[in-house]
């Protein structure tokens, strides 16, 4: 079932991919399995954007239908996670001059029903916005995502607008998306690169020193 589940997602079959989705919800299945499925229905799509296969309509799409699969699991799986003390606050937001929001979202949830507090900031987020949210909220980690190659110099930006705000000794900071990759993260300054919404789960863990 999950395997059809992922190829169906990723072959964009939207009224195949909701009538499962309920159907395993239906059958009491762990609510985190169908989501982990969905992100790995959306890695076959960023392949199949990158070989060309996909392009951007057919990205948005998906994006559009993981939404949906999330608006059915995200009663069954926040049942739980609400009861759960909150394991700490994390900041994210797509950096300025990018509008994606697909992986970012992704993040958010997965962050959410992992336990945290996250204040997604949303797409083109200029640099001093994460610098206001951190002085409010004074959470101690910081998601940058970023699809485009323009968004390494947005990364940059931020990452250096923390540091003139006697903010950055204070946060630890992790880049994702499209482009992203070790060499960026240099570029950036920022601590870590997360290739998925799962690593920036485990990283946020580790980072505020949670199990």
């Amino acid at each position: 079932m999950s395997e059809d589940f992922v190829n169906l997602l990723a072959d964009l079959k939207e009224d195949e991919v909701l009538k499962m989705t309920r159907k395993r919800i239906e059958s009491k299945e762990d609510p985190l399995k169908i989501m982990e499925d969905g992100r790995k229905g959306m890695e076959l799509v960023g392949k199949r954007f990158a070989d060309g296969e996909y392009f951007l309509p057919e990205l948005v799409f998906s994006g559009e239908l993981l939404k949906q699969v999330t608006e059915m699991v995200k009663p069954h799986l926040t049942k739980s996670s609400a009861q759960a003390k909150r394991k700490g606050k994390v900041i994210i937001g797509t950096v300025a001059g990018d509008i994606h929001d697909i992986g970012l979202n992704i993040v958010d949830f997965m962050l959410d029903v992992n336990g945290f507090e996250v204040f997604n900031l949303g797409v083109d987020v200029p640099p001093q916005k994460f610098v206001d949210k951190v002085k409010e909220t004074k959470a101690p980690v910081v998601g940058l995502s970023g699809f485009l190659t323009p968004a390494f110099d947005s990364m940059k930006d931020t990452v250096e607008a923390l540091e003139k705000a006697g903010l950055r000794q204070n946060v630890k900071i992790m880049i994702g998306g499209g482009q992203m990759d070790e060499e960026v993260r240099k570029y950036a300054k920022a601590d870590a690169f997360g290739k998925d919404a799962m690593a920036a789960v485990s990283l946020a863990k580790r980072w505020i020193g949670v199990n």
